[in-house]
């Protein structure tokens, strides 16, 4: 099985990279569309900001390429949210799989922005994100959260209800960073893998 991490200018690909070779598979870092298209699984990994990291995937043509695959598609943290059709963050058009708009934290009764360290789920009727990581903490560095919409199969609660982890046909994301949340988290990316 061939696994794809997409090549951009996102920050956390080496830790992605490490926590697919715990489980033992050997991952393929690259930007070049056939290797992509023919991978079995693609990871879009995102850290960063938004408008400037949306000009560097229109730059690669990836804006156009990530929306029209087919295989399962799992997008990480800003992947998740560039995912969406539009961003606060510098007023930043996306790429429209996930039909919302990302928001920016309001912060109130001291909270602080970024939402930033160890927060748990609430899985919604998810067989990919399972019920064995109810009450598992999972690793967050945020200051923009999707709102829950039909397609949200995990919920987070700082400062208001959030979306966690989403999935639309072939396409799941995560706010949190299963990568770097210990064992619960490879077993979220271990449920990707193997769907």
């Amino acid at each position: 099985m061939k696994t794809v991490i997409i090549k951009y200018n996102a920050g956390n690909t080496q830790s992605v990279i490490y926590a697919l070779e715990r489980l033992g598979i050997t991952p393929v870092l690259t930007s070049n569309f056939e290797e992509i298209q023919s991978a079995d699984k693609v990871i879009f990994p995102g850290v960063g900001e938004a408008s400037s990291t949306m000009r560097h995937l229109q730059e690669l043509g990836l804006d156009r390429l990530i929306p029209t695959l087919q295989q399962p598609v799992l997008g990480i943290c800003l992947g998740m949210q560039l995912m969406c059709d539009h961003s606060e963050e510098n007023d930043t058009q996306c790429m429209g799989v996930f039909n919302i708009s990302v928001k920016k934290f309001r912060s109130k009764k001291g909270e602080k922005v970024p939402h930033m360290g160890w927060n748990n789920l609430t899985p919604k009727n998810s067989g990919w994100i399972s019920q064995n990581v109810v009450d598992r903490h999972m690793y967050f560095v945020h200051s923009y959260y999707v709102p829950v919409i039909e397609e949200t199969v995990a919920t987070c609660d700082y400062i208001l209800p959030f979306s966690a982890a989403l999935q639309k046909n072939n396409f799941y994301a995560t706010q949190f960073h299963p990568e770097k949340s210990g064992k619960q988290g490879e077993q979220i990316i271990k449920n990707f893998i193997e769907l």
